[in-house]
């Protein structure tokens, strides 16, 4: 399954930033190895190694170069699922835990970043969630209703008000406190360095032929031969986890993204606030740290590859339609468009914890439009599991739901 089309502007803007060697003719060790180099697997390896662990890393790409160089990195604790829709699914005292972790986890990320002064782009904003057509309201008012009596920073803005100040059409929205962008691409790589800078041991361009569980742990065999003997592994491996398990935990799909020149003109008040709307599936914006202008959605089910490239074009032509309707005026001259891959829950949720199907293994699977927000919460989890605690979220986030 391949992940993108052409390039996106993540990899082309930052290039290579580190490399690493694979895991080709020697036998390693450690406490935990955590297989997939992505965002994902760059936090919860953090997270071990702040915990003492000895922490193996590893992929099968270069690091980072799988959906986290696809990412469009808008950091938001609203998930996919709308709180009303999901207190109907797991009650309104889990979900409402769900939504105020994800207001935790950004706070959290941008307290690591700040601390250990990684370069990756990372701003704090505001998000607004819009309406795209009249009859959203009869949904989206309630939905603020829900999240202003359960204190998560809200307030409710007219269509009026949001065009004047937003430049951007709509029927009225939600405007959330609490959100963030940050290059993911940038960050992942940041952070390993960083990690590596102290001890852990990172092997790209490293294919993992099989895993064994025995008395002693786990053994990894990579196709080279070599191999790690750890005590557990951690998959990190976001939706390429759905061709490991048989339990249906998400379905993968293609998403679409294309971003401006820089120097675009867009409203002050935009530059600060993330903007995604009511349309399945959504149209989603927001600025770079370097000026420029970000639009995407239009979602689709993956289809041949064959094909990507020539509706990666299509999709990009339609979004930047969408976007003249919602901001009539707005000059937008395409720098750079991709596509990636993602995963999808009937619930919006992750998979994080241990699953049935592989004893001695857990999993971090931060599926969905806020899957960074995910992993940083699976950090605690991970680490909670590791030592035998039990973690509020868990049951939230387990398997066989």
């Amino acid at each position: 399954m391949r992940l993108r089309t052409y390039e996106s502007f993540w990899l082309l803007t930052n290039g290579l930033l580190y490399s690493y060697p694979s895991l080709h003719d020697h036998h390693e060790r450690g406490d935990v190895a955590v297989i997939g180099g992505g965002i994902t697997g760059a936090l919860i390896s953090h997270a071990l190694m702040e915990k003492g662990y000895r922490v193996v890393l590893l992929d099968k790409r270069d690091i980072a170069n799988g959906s986290t160089s696809a990412t469009t990195s808008m950091l938001q604790y609203e998930i996919d699922v709308p709180l009303c829709q999901l207190a109907d699914m797991i009650g309104e005292e889990q979900a409402v835990l769900c939504y105020k972790s994800g207001i935790e986890a950004i706070h959290q990320l941008g307290e690591l970043i700040g601390k250990y002064r990684l370069d990756c782009g990372f701003e704090r904003k505001e998000s607004l969630y819009v309406a795209r057509e009249k009859a959203h309201l009869d949904w989206l008012r309630p939905e603020f209703e829900l999240r202003r009596k359960h204190g998560l920073g809200v307030s409710w803005l007219g269509a009026e008000e949001i065009e004047q100040e937003y430049g951007v059409r709509c029927y009225g929205g939600i405007l959330s406190e609490v959100a963030g962008s940050v290059d993911a691409y940038r960050l992942a790589h940041e952070l390993i360095a960083f990690n590596v800078s102290r001890g852990m041991k990172v092997y790209d361009q490293t294919v993992i032929r099989e895993t064994k569980h025995d008395e002693q742990g786990c053994l990894i065999v990579a196709e080279s031969g070599a191999t790690v003997r750890c005590r557990k592994i951690v998959y990190c491996t976001g939706y390429e986890a759905t061709e490991l398990l048989k339990e249906k935990t998400a379905d993968v799909f293609y998403t679409y993204a294309c971003i401006s020149e820089q120097g675009i003109v867009i409203p002050e008040k935009l530059k600060k606030t993330l903007v995604w709307d009511t349309g399945s599936p959504y149209l989603y914006m927001r600025s770079t740290d370097d000026g420029r202008f970000l639009v995407g959605g239009e979602d689709a089910l993956t289809g041949h590859t064959f094909f990507q490239n020539r509706i990666k074009e299509r999709k990009s032509r339609k979004l930047q339609k969408m976007l003249g309707e919602v901001m009539p005026g707005i000059s937008f001259i395409e720098d750079f468009s991709w596509a990636g891959i993602f995963g999808t829950t009937k619930d919006g949720l992750p998979y994080i914890g241990e699953s049935p199907e592989i004893p001695g293994a857990l999993f971090v699977l931060g599926f969905g439009g806020n899957g960074i927000t995910f992993s940083v919460q699976g950090m605690s989890i991970v680490t909670d599991l590791m030592e035998g605690k039990q973690h509020a979220l868990a049951h939230c986030y387990r398997f066989g739901r």
